[in-house]
């Protein structure tokens, strides 16, 4: 008899042993609560702006070029609004997306906090984000070939920067993006910002302007388009 106490001690012994614990659950957190930066930008951001926001597949918005030159309100525009007609999309939850007014402005205050150099541009004043007038196609045709041709050729459609008139390409980006990506660069893919195109000679914004009015000038209509200005020539 002693022998079976002894066994069934031993039993409920190692069963006690190996069973496992209870940890107490961590708290479920909303997607509409959280707060941190990092996990908001990771989540929403850095799929296209690269994980630390120096650039991916398109403009890298935590670069202190770009942050120099777009305030706070045209970032929290951008971001909660997205830009129609491209890959942009709208986060803002009254746009349309998953994000909160306040989370929106957790991104915005930092990418601020993360990238920003103040005056790290006082000697060369990088060219206004946005131009206030239309630009000079004739010109930026010329601007285009002093400082853009070495990469992407003559026309813009070869070299080894690739093609930047490729309508396929010009039809998905707005004219500010090329404004934009002509100002900061694009770093991860190789493309300097707009001092670095001619050694010695930045680029003005009236440079920056006209380039960009050329490069438009280089989209094609979609064929809807073209079809419906046929029919109403009629």
């Amino acid at each position: 008899m002693k022998y079976c106490a002894l066994a069934l001690t031993t039993i409920l012994g190692l069963a006690s042993c190996g069973a496992p614990e209870r940890r107490a659950e961590a708290p479920v957190i909303r997607p509409t609560e959280v707060t941190d930066f990092h996990l908001l930008y990771t989540r929403n951001c850095s799929g296209c702006h690269g994980a630390d926001g120096q650039g991916g597949l398109t403009v890298g918005i935590g670069q202190p070029v770009y942050l120099a030159i777009a305030d706070d309100a045209t970032i929290r525009r951008i971001t909660a609004e997205g830009v129609p007609g491209t890959a942009m999309p709208a986060f803002a939850q009254k746009a349309g997306g998953m994000l909160t007014d306040a989370q929106v402005d957790i991104l915005v205050r930092g990418l601020r906090a993360r990238g920003a150099r103040p005056g790290a541009f006082d000697k060369d004043k990088p060219p206004a984000y946005a131009s206030s007038t239309p630009g000079d196609t004739a010109r930026g045709r010329n601007v285009f070939l002093t400082f853009c041709s070495s990469c992407h050729g003559q026309d813009g459609q070869n070299g080894r920067g690739g093609s930047i008139v490729d309508n396929s390409y010009l039809a998905l980006v707005s004219d500010q993006h090329l404004r934009t990506v002509t100002i900061t660069g694009m770093p991860a893919l190789g493309a300097p910002d707009w001092r670095g195109d001619v050694p010695g000679k930045p680029m003005s914004d009236a440079d920056v302007t006209d380039v960009v009015a050329w490069l438009a000038s280089q989209r094609q209509q979609p064929l809807s388009a073209q079809l419906n200005h046929h029919g109403d020539s009629q």
